[in-house]
């Protein structure tokens, strides 16, 4: 049986959120699901596997970014594609 597990890795200026899929196949891969700024907690959706696109989707720090956020959130990463 398959599934995902996620990973965070610390970088200089980012948290990269790694997501790790598997099948029962064994075969699988790895992607970058988010990266999260260590300074403000600006969420961002990958633009790449080392760096994120332009424009914040969600703030940690803000309770009702942080509350929509989490709210909205899936395993698929819908949630940071802007509207």
């Amino acid at each position: 049986m398959g599934g995902i597990e996620f990973e965070i890795v610390k970088g200089t200026k980012y948290y990269k959120l790694i997501e790790k899929s598997t099948r029962a196949s064994g075969m699988g891969g790895t992607s970058v699901h988010a990266f999260i700024d260590r300074q403000s907690g600006s969420v961002m959706k990958p633009a790449s596997w080392k760096s994120p696109a332009k424009h914040v989707r969600y703030n940690l720090m803000d309770d009702v970014s942080y509350a929509e956020c989490l709210e909205r959130c899936d395993w698929a990463g819908v949630y940071l594609y802007l509207k």
